[in-house]
């Protein structure tokens, strides 16, 4: 330790000479006064004052007291604006988070500005299983998307973060080009998280085969016949395997954006993509809707799929719409009516009723078919020429889809009685309502 007056002279502290010296001078200057004051002026006489101290960095004071000046190398500096230990300790480790993600063992008013500062792109093997903070991932769907509808998605960020972010893996996957584990390893990742998958794009490999020369391919259109070019999709077993609360499967196997690289390929829904997909809702029990719109889906992949999906325990809505299901195939579905749980089907735009020759008569009565299925009757009548009688009877078809119903069997009754040899024998009266009698 230094001694005390050594502690003194370093810090400018006026030492015993320099005080002794101070009172010499007050002593001189107060009897200097009185002697003017009462004789009148007189010489002046010089003061003692200590001479001025040469050493850098120190300020002669009036009292002779040697002070320290400090200068700061940043003229704005102030106390006022040096941040906390706290501050300082959050922002290294929002630095470092990525290599020491510590977040739990943080106070929460800690953890939320810990959790505000945070980068969006940071690893999801870091964050997936890390970080449920909506307004993080809110933030990690707004930078990557610039339509967010989070209503559709649960009202969870993070849901929508990760079905989004895994239907954008899926439609640019390439067969035999892109690394399914690209896809398999976000499982762990994201199996919580996924309830709904739409996928409206498949991409083909990346070279197409050449097409089948006439004659290779039988027209017989059999169930057991699964030669067609190599044109398969991904497969999606292994990863709705993995999506233990997967409810919704919404897919379109095509290209949105060919432009002029279009084929045909694109567009095909091969037999070895439809049973595959097959046991793949099979096996899915949690399954509630499953869409296959615009996918080239005919009759024999129609009953491929709807066969897997007999007694499933899950099931309420089956969609194949805008596809090529016919009669066979609406029958299949029909079956599937008494073997499920299904509350919607909608076969809207396929080929029922409109390549049919032979069927004259239909009754649905007594049927829930409503506003929608009425239309979607209408629609599967707009080209069929040989339907006669269409009973609807207590069943909630709109007033009118009813009557255009009853116009077209109309002009289908008076064709056919043009071509019968007995036109007498189609004078009874239809069921269905017609433009005669619009009110029923």
């Amino acid at each position: 330790m230094l001694p005390m007056q050594s502690m003194q002279a370093t810090l400018g502290t006026p030492t015993s000479s320099a005080l002794s010296r101070f009172s010499t001078s007050t002593q001189d200057k107060s009897s200097t006064a009185g002697q003017t004051s009462s004789t009148g002026p007189q010489p002046s006489r010089p003061s003692i004052i200590p001479p001025p101290s040469k050493s850098k960095g120190w300020s002669t004071g009036a009292s002779g007291g040697r002070m320290r000046r400090i200068i700061a190398e940043d003229p704005e500096w102030s106390l006022a604006i040096v941040p906390l230990l706290t501050e300082l300790c959050i922002q290294h480790i929002v630095e470092n988070f990525q290599n020491n993600p510590i977040l739990q063992q943080l106070l929460p008013e800690h953890k939320q500005k810990v959790l505000d500062h945070l980068s969006p792109d940071l690893p999801l093997a870091v964050t997936a299983n890390l970080i449920d903070d909506e307004s993080y991932w809110r933030r990690c769907c707004t930078q990557r998307w610039p339509v967010c509808h989070v209503a559709k998605h649960g009202g969870s960020w993070k849901r929508m973060f990760f079905e989004r972010h895994l239907e954008n893996l899926l439609k640019h996957f390439i067969p035999s080009t892109t690394d399914p584990a690209l896809i398999l390893d976000l499982l762990p990742l994201c199996r919580n998280y996924v309830r709904r998958l739409r996928v409206d794009q498949f991409l083909p490999p990346m070279k197409l085969p050449p097409r089948p020369r006439s004659g290779e391919l039988s027209d017989s259109g059999s169930e057991a016949e699964v030669e067609e070019p190599a044109t398969d999709h991904y497969q999606l077993g292994d990863l709705v395997a993995g999506l233990s609360h997967l409810e919704e499967l919404d897919l379109v196997y095509g290209v949105k954006d060919c432009g002029m690289n279009f084929e045909w390929n694109l567009f095909l829904f091969t037999y070895r993509d439809c049973h595959s997909l097959a046991a793949t809702i099979k096996a899915c029990h949690t399954l509630k809707i499953f869409r296959l719109t615009r996918s080239k889906v005919d009759d024999d992949k129609a009953r491929v799929l709807i066969r897997s999906l007999l007694d499933h325990p899950a099931l309420e809505e089956l969609d194949l719409s805008h596809n090529l299901v016919g009669d066979r195939g609406a029958r299949a579905a029909a079956k599937l009516l008494s073997h499920s749980r299904l509350r919607v089907l909608n076969l809207a735009n396929n080929q029922v009723l409109a390549v049919n020759t032979t069927l004259t008569s239909i009754n649905l009565s007594c049927n829930h078919i409503g506003l929608d299925g009425g239309k979607q009757l209408l629609e599967g009548m707009s080209d069929n020429r040989t339907l006669l009688e269409f009973d609807l009877r207590l069943s909630d078809v709109a007033q009118e889809s009813e009557y255009l119903i009853g116009r077209a069997l109309c002009a289908n009754r008076e064709a056919a009685r043009q071509r019968a040899p007995n036109p007498s024998c189609f004078l009874s009266p239809i069921t269905a309502k017609g433009p005669e009698n619009p009110a029923g």
